[in-house]
């Protein structure tokens, strides 16, 4: 028989850090994110076998909707009995998320959409590169066993051959250029100066995204400063009208492939974000095409086009040049 142990807080966390479930979770990451309430399913022997985090307070919106958000999950695939404890564990985040009077659960997803979140549930042949989520493929099949139902779905693409060009690029760039745009790689040398000036172009840029929340600059700026030693500045490319920042493409090698020994031949393209206006028609996919030119020079063989809304325009640019390598899954479970 399981119970659930309901924590509020990074010492009270402290007695169940042992457990394999919570190998490389930083008990701070509670306050950190700003969690509501921590779940650990803890058998008759004091073991923990899944665990999770709840967030009702700061979420994001939906229309018709007061979401509950359900991340931070994990269970002990050496236990026989994992599905049965991650039951237990989503039968008292759900009880739980319904007595704060939110009408659907959303997961996994760690608070927000700035942070980890999605089920791989298509893992294809590629292995995992760097920053992408991962998980055991039984994880979505347990949500589903317990009524979770396919929220959004997202997809990774592949590109293996990077002389791969959009015909229809060099007229966007000359229109753009008539308009006063130009390009320049990132200055590594200001980085936080870097991050502070591209920071409005995410917000804007990002404000229609599907369930969108907003992220101070403060945070955004941590984020990245996390992977500056992996930075090259002539991957990162921002585009200038005026002397200010209208776009950028956010690009790093992927360090998945230097920890499993191999020659480091693949970019990830991470973040491409461009502002909202009618001029700028076309940027984002000449940033693609730039950026994609510069890996091939520097002696990249592969792009990877990461973790992309299959309803976003970056999903129509991706498709010029790459094709589907994994699929990822949102749930949820409406309460109604």
């Amino acid at each position: 028989m399981s119970i659930i142990a309901q924590i509020k807080s990074p010492s009270e966390l402290a007695q169940y850090l042992n457990a394999g479930v919570y190998q490389s979770f930083a008990p701070e990451i509670l306050v950190q994110q700003q969690v509501d309430l921590h779940l650990a399913c803890v058998d008759d022997f004091g073991q923990v076998q899944a665990r999770c985090s709840l967030w009702w307070t700061d979420v994001p919106k939906l229309e018709n909707e007061k979401l509950g958000i359900i991340g931070h999950y994990a269970t002990d695939n050496n236990q026989s009995e994992q599905d049965k404890a991650t039951e237990v564990m989503l039968n008292n985040a759900c009880f739980l998320l319904k007595m704060q009077k939110c009408t659907r659960a959303i997961g996994p997803m760690d608070g927000n959409t700035w942070r980890s979140y999605r089920f791989v549930t298509d893992a294809g042949s590629e292995p995992p590169f760097f920053l992408e989520p991962t998980n055991p493929p039984s994880w979505p099949k347990y949500w589903i066993d317990y009524g979770f139902e396919p929220l959004a779905e997202y997809s990774s693409g592949l590109t293996t051959d990077l002389t791969q060009r959009d015909e229809r690029l060099p007229k966007v760039e000359q229109r753009l250029q008539q308009k006063g745009i130009y390009f320049r790689h990132l200055n590594i040398n200001n980085f936080e100066q870097e991050l502070r000036r591209i920071y409005s172009i995410s917000v804007e840029s990002f404000s229609k995204n599907y369930l969108y929340t907003p992220l101070d600059e403060e945070d955004f700026v941590t984020q990245y400063m996390k992977v500056k030693q992996l930075v090259i500045p002539e991957l990162t490319l921002i585009a200038e009208k005026d002397e200010q920042p209208i776009g950028y493409l956010f690009a790093i090698p992927d360090a998945n492939e230097k920890e499993r020994g191999e020659q480091v031949k693949t970019v990830i393209i991470k973040t491409v974000a461009v502002l909202p206006e009618n001029s700028h028609a076309g940027l984002g996919a000449l940033l693609v095409d730039k950026v994609q030119q510069q890996a091939r020079v520097m002696g990249f063989e592969r792009a990877i086009h990461a973790l992309m809304f299959n309803g976003n325009v970056s999903r129509n640019i991706s498709g010029h040049y790459a094709t589907p390598m994994r699929t990822y899954t949102l749930f949820s479970r409406s309460f109604r």
